[in-house]
Formats: C-alpha cells, sequence, structure tokens
C-alpha cells in the first residue's frame, strides 16, 4: 500500500507518495483546482494499491476531498498536531509543502483508525445554518449594547429589562418614541433598533429552518429529553458523522467530557479535560442543566445521587456530561443508520 500525502493550500497541493515503510517515493506539485486534482490522481495511479492522506483542514481541503471521492479514490483525514509531531521527529530540517505533505503520508502510516472522508450532505448545511444564525446573534448583542447606551442618554429614566431588546413589541415603541425624537443621537438609534429587528426576525427563521431540518436528520437525538433543536443542530453539524468514531469513549474523548488520567507513583486519579470539542461540550452542557431543572428524571436524579453520595454539584454535572456523551453516541448511530445515503456523482477519472 502507497500513501499519498498532501500539503493543502488555497493556490497549490503538494503529494508526496510513501511505502509501506514511509520511504519517499515521489513528489508532485498541482494547482489547488478541479484540473489540478485529476491531474494528482492520474500521477498516482501508476501505484495500483494506492490511499491519500490530508491534513485536517477541511476549508481549504473540501474541493479536494470532493474531487478524490467522486473519482473513487479512499482518503484519510490527518490531525494538525499529528503532521507537527512528524516533522519534529523527522531528520529533514525546516518547514516547506514536501516536508509537510511526508509528514502527513508519514502520521496516516503510523495512526490507526483515523477518520475517512466522506462526501458531505445535509449535515453541513445544518452546521452552516447554526454558525450563520450565530453570527446574526453576535451581531445583534453588538448593536443592542451601543443601542442601550444611546437610549440611557435619550431617555434615562427608561428601564429595559435584560432580553426585552429581543421582543417585536418592544422594539416597535422604541421605534414610536425615537421618531418623533429630534437630534444625531436619536436618528443613530432608530437605525439600530431597525437593524437589531432585522436581525430577531432572520435569526428567528432560521431558527425554524434549522429545527426543520434537524427534525428530519436527527429525530432520535431531537427526541432525548432536555436537548432542543439549536442543541441537537450543533451536535449534529459538529460531529458530522458519529460513525467515524470507533467507540463512545472516542467519542467522549472528542468531545472533551472524558476525564485524563493522571498517575503520580502508584496512585492514579483523573483530571478535567480541557480540551475536546469545546461546542459539543457546551451543548451537552446545556442538555444536562436542563435535565437538572426537571426535564427528564432520570439527569435529576443522577445528578441528586451522586450529590447524596459526597460529590459536588460541579461533580455530578459533569458526570453526568459523561453519561449524556455515550446516549448521544447511540441516538446518533441510531439516527445515521436510519438516514438514506446520498448519492455519489461519479466523475471520470483523468487518462
Amino acid at each position: 500500500m502507497v500513501m499519498i500525502g498532501i500539503d493543502a493550500h488555497k493556490r497549490t497541493h503538494t503529494l508526496v507518495a510513501v511505502d509501506e515503510l514511509g520511504r519517499k517515493l515521489g513528489e508532485k506539485t498541482v494547482a489547488a483546482t478541479t484540473d489540478g486534482h485529476l491531474d494528482a490522481i492520474a500521477w498516482a495511479m501508476r501505484w495500483p494499491e494506492r490511499r491519500f492522506a490530508i491534513e485536517d483542514c477541511r476549508h481549504v481541503t473540501r474541493r479536494l476531498e470532493i474531487d478524490l471521492l467522486r473519482a473513487g479514490e479512499a482518503a484519510l483525514r490527518v490531525p494538525p498536531h499529528l503532521t507537527a509531531d512528524g516533522r519534529q521527529g523527522s531528520r529533514e530540517r525546516g518547514k516547506s509543502d514536501p516536508i509537510d505533505a511526508l509528514a502527513v503520508a508519514r502520521a496516516a502510516l503510523r495512526e490507526p483508525n483515523l477518520p475517512i472522508a466522506q462526501l458531505e450532505g445535509e449535515t453541513r448545511e445544518l452546521r452552516l445554518l447554526v454558525d450563520h444564525r450565530e453570527d446574526l446573534v453576535h451581531e445583534r448583542t453588538r448593536l443592542q449594547s451601543r443601542l442601550r447606551w444611546h437610549l440611557h442618554e435619550l431617555f434615562p429614566g427608561l428601564a429595559m429589562r435584560p432580553r426585552s431588546l429581543h421582543r417585536e413589541r418592544v422594539l416597535a415603541g422604541l421605534e414610536e418614541r425615537l421618531v418623533v425624537t429630534p437630534g444625531v443621537v436619536a436618528g443613530i438609534a432608530l437605525e439600530l433598533v431597525r437593524r437589531c429587528r432585522e436581525l430577531t426576525r432572520r435569526a428567528n427563521a432560521l431558527e425554524r429552518e434549522i429545527a426543520t431540518l434537524v427534525g428530519r436528520l436527527a429525530p432520535s437525538l431531537l427526541a432525548m429529553p432536555g436537548c432542543g433543536a439549536l442543541s441537537a443542530a450543533k451536535i449534529v453539524g459538529e460531529t458530522a458523522g458519529a460513525i467515524r468514531f470507533r467507540s463512545k469513549a472516542a467519542f467522549a474523548r472528542w468531545n472533551g467530557t472524558a476525564p485524563i488520567p493522571v498517575w503520580s507513583g502508584n496512585t492514579t486519579h483523573h483530571r478535567l479535560s480541557r480540551g475536546g470539542n469545546r461546542q459539543v461540550n457546551a451543548a451537552l452542557h446545556r442538555v444536562a442543566v436542563t435535565q437538572l431543572r426537571g426535564v427528564g428524571e432520570q439527569g435529576r436524579r443522577y445528578v441528586e445521587n451522586r450529590m447524596a453520595a459526597g460529590d459536588s454539584k460541579t461533580e455530578a454535572l459533569r458526570l453526568l456530561r459523561r453519561r449524556l456523551s455515550d446516549q448521544v453516541f447511540r441516538r446518533l448511530h441510531a439516527d445515521e443508520r436510519s438516514r438514506p445515503m446520498p448519492a455519489v456523482v461519479s466523475t471520470p477519472r483523468a487518462a
């Protein structure tokens, strides 16, 4: 088996082929276009048994992965930290595209169970929608902060409750007052009110669209007590396929809910993991807190039992997140098995 490591950039991709012992067999640089990708495949066809390994930077390599998969090639995703370790242990000093591609190929040979690239479909669309909604909400929050200071200057006695600027009726009332208020500050505040109203309407529309899509992609996950549409969408979009994890323990390690073992002499204990995917970790925390407030009896009962056994509330919630990670993993697998496989459009191989 020949492993072909790829160091990808926006304009060019550099490929280095190695044998099973990691010895370099060849090198090629192609343009980061579909024609360049077909040239790379044609160059690699000299080795009948081959596999591509790509450093996992999907904002750069997404088009490359699509072209490889549609041409019938197998591609592995190599986490960037593995390539950094490979460069440090290499005899060849420095950092260049061929050195990086060689490190990618050797890391793919060295590490088992690397995720396999797959064609992305509705799960990526879901993640894009969630990210876009979050960007709009962050922009609205920034504008609301500026609006509150302008309102304090214009109407010192006006009391604004937290989150009240999300409401259509409140924004409409402010607009009526600002329209008849003279001055530059009132004009700026009026513009901010209208922009906040526009962002709120668009964010609400996106939330409805996300709820519809996640209801079709992950009905089992959405049925879990305490897991709302936005949390489920965040988990599905960030996970990008639970099948790529070899076990529920690997999934827990990836999302940061698995504790890290710490050995000291003859004693072994564990500490909280600060790594992993913090977006999924935060979504699991929201589910845990919601269950603790009474949505679903199992989560609240589990926390109460742990606290009765001597754990603090924080420790009990941490343990509950770990249990929820296993439940999410099983539900994601069930949803993915019931989901129809997307059709793959074949692209002719380069001659």
